[in-house]
């Protein structure tokens, strides 16, 4: 472990993002390539890459993952009757198109991470130790839960996403709540507790389980408790990007091989969400943890509402 992060902190800033991009864009290549496309539905969907762009900001600027975008979107979509997808096929999709743009990020904040700036009175820097616990702690729970609830889940999804999207309302006011209030002069917290660890732990499973339904769950639960506790936006945006970039990753491998993946949405998607993820880290920096963790969890409110609402009429 020491090895490795000695190797990648010797890296020039940019290069592992540079080389990360190029595998994305072999795979994107391939995509062309290998899977089934219709060239005129391609050309009805050419709103796709904007959404592509935005949803990939927004998930990559506050780590809750392109599925806090991208399932309503579609969901509105069809509601709207422009492009008929079904539940599944939207969290299919979702997780397609996630996978470039989370992955991006995950490579914009892991890059940041080795070469962060000084730290002063009120920012604290993050260790690298601390920042892999998160992760890979997370994902050992996380992913089996994920993969398991894939093949055998038998949940009522609209039970599930009412509860899940009313348990995000009361994280996103408190995130709100609790940056204008008790941490608003308090300086971030500089070493990971093992008390917060612990409750990591413990969502990591129900995570896993919300990411499988809807193509998002583990990164925000992740994201909005860190901001909560008041760690530093590197720890609470990165690790959440990172979590979430694996967790679709390995969720595609399921639906490619079910055959749910609307793959003209995520060609035409995918690029506008690389390219979010490449400006996202950069936004998130210049809007300031106060007003990043405002924003994050008003729109956290918001899009549970509104996804309640639809679900609703």
């Amino acid at each position: 472990m020491a090895e490795a992060q000695s190797r990648l902190s010797a890296l020039p800033r940019g290069r592992m993002v540079a080389l990360g991009g190029s595998v994305l864009l072999l795979a994107y290549v391939a995509l062309w390539l290998l899977v089934p496309h219709d060239l005129s539905l391609l050309a009805e969907l050419w709103f796709l890459p904007g959404i592509g762009v935005v949803g990939a900001i927004i998930a990559n600027t506050s780590g809750t993952g392109g599925g806090v975008v991208f399932v309503p979107v579609f969901n509105a979509l069809r509601e709207w009757n422009v492009m008929n997808l079904s539940p599944l096929q939207v969290v299919g999709v979702s997780m397609g198109i996630q996978s470039f743009g989370m992955t991006m990020g995950a490579l914009r904040w892991t890059d940041r991470l080795f070469h962060q700036p000084q730290a002063d009175a009120l920012h604290a820097n993050v260790q690298v130790r601390d920042f892999f616990v998160v992760a890979l702690g997370v994902l050992a729970l996380s992913l089996p839960a994920m993969l398991l609830t894939q093949r055998v889940t038998s949940f009522d999804q609209n039970a599930v996403l009412l509860g899940y999207k009313a348990f995000s309302i009361l994280l996103g006011i408190a995130l709100v709540a609790s940056t204008w209030t008790v941490n608003f002069a308090k300086p971030e917290k500089e070493r990971l507790e093992r008390v917060d660890m612990a409750v990591l732990l413990c969502l990591a499973v129900p995570g896993g389980i919300l990411t499988a339904l809807f193509s998002v769950g583990v990164g925000e639960l992740v994201a909005l408790y860190l901001f909560i506790r008041h760690y530093p936006v590197l720890l609470c945006t990165g690790a959440a990007c990172l979590i979430s970039s694996v967790s679709v990753i390995a969720g595609s491998i399921w639906h490619i091989d079910a055959g749910t993946i609307q793959w003209e949405v995520v060609l035409l998607a995918g690029p506008g969400a690389v390219l979010g993820g490449f400006l996202a880290r950069p936004i998130a920096l210049w809007l300031g943890a106060r007003r990043l963790k405002t924003l994050d969890g008003t729109w956290i409110v918001l899009s549970a509402l509104y996804l309640l609402w639809l679900n609703w009429i």
